[in-house]
């Protein structure tokens, strides 16, 4: 058609400059707003958003900036959640060593969950980390330590380096918005090093990447194991906020969510998996209390992202206000 150009050999992606800056800008505003929010709506619900905005911005590294579809991120958010829960309730251990062990058991399961899955490509590198997560599911239903289907409740939140307290509400939430920006920061980070520019390259052409010599299987385990810990620090937090860690966090439909918040948000956009966590956590938030059923409305939410928003809320904002060269980039001669 006319006025579309079409790829020709010899060309390169020229991606947005402000690419980066743009989208820091973006969740710079969001923190900020969020700063604020604790005066006009309920904190529990505000770091239930942080949590799940975390967990889908660690899974957009994995989906958005490499291009792995995995249905078995549930295992670090959950497990992570197991860990930190078991060791602040039963060791005694105080908050920030909690999750910093549900973060590095996030990693080695990431670690061994990847170092399988890696081996295949597209639908089957999906199935079989959903097969994998499936088995950790069975194996937190019957190991001791989990409490099988009730779980580790109660888990107190203690004192954050033996000097704020956590069981304050106030307290807590800033802690979990610093751990969420923290945690952004780091995926910020990562996307926009030499490291996470190879992921994107092999995201693109896998093949024209092998060509070029990069070890594509070791770029592809670290940006799994990177997603995982980073998923495991979201689940960590989440185990304090809401004191306990239940089966629920480690089951495939948590899985499915992750990738339903990342899709509404926008794939491949720092910010997008943080609204889409947003859109789906308010959702479930304000109409479980009434009469329409979560699941369907949520789906008809999604559908209608879908058909309208097709690289989803912020991805579509972001094309509207900068154009297609922000994402994919307009091609250039080399």
């Amino acid at each position: 058609m006319a006025g579309k150009s079409e790829p020709v050999p010899g060309e390169r992606i020229a991606i947005h400059p402000r690419a980066g800056t743009i989208q820091l800008a973006l969740l710079a505003v969001i923190a900020a707003g969020l700063l604020l929010a604790p005066q006009f709506l309920y904190p529990i619900f505000l770091m239930k958003l942080l949590a799940f905005g975390l967990f889908a911005a660690a899974f957009n590294l994995l989906l958005g900036y490499t291009g792995l579809l995995s249905f078995g991120h549930a295992t670090f958010f959950g497990g992570a959640a197991y860990f930190t829960a078991h060791a602040v309730k039963e060791w005694g251990w105080p908050p920030e060593a909690g999750i910093l062990l549900g973060v590095v058991g996030a990693a080695v399961l990431g670690l061994v969950m990847g170092a399988i899955a890696i081996r295949r490509q597209g639908i089957y590198f999906a199935m079989i980390t959903l097969a994998l997560s499936q088995m950790f599911f069975f194996f937190c239903l019957q190991a001791g330590f989990t409490h099988g289907e009730d779980g580790i409740q109660s888990v107190p939140r203690g004192r954050l380096f033996g000097v704020f307290d956590l069981s304050d509400t106030m307290t807590m939430y800033y802690f979990v918005l610093a751990v969420f920006v923290l945690g952004l920061l780091v995926i910020w980070r990562f996307v926009n090093s030499p490291f996470g520019m190879i992921l994107k390259s092999i995201r693109e052409n896998e093949q024209r990447a092998i060509s070029l010599g990069y070890s594509v299987s070791r770029y592809k385990l670290g940006a799994f194991v990177m997603s995982a810990a980073l998923a495991g620090l979201a689940g960590g937090v989440k185990a304090l906020i809401f004191q306990f860690a239940t089966l629920t966090d480690v089951t495939w439909q948590m899985s499915g969510e992750v990738i339903l918040m990342t899709l509404l948000g926008g794939i491949g956009t720092l910010a997008g998996p943080v609204v889409g966590a947003g859109v789906v956590v308010t959702l479930q938030n304000y109409l479980a209390t009434s009469d329409f059923p979560v699941t369907i409305i949520t789906g008809v939410v999604f559908m209608v992202c879908v058909l309208v928003f097709r690289r989803g809320l912020i991805g579509e904002l972001l094309e509207s206000a900068f154009g297609r060269r922000f994402f994919a980039g307009r091609r250039t001669r080399e």
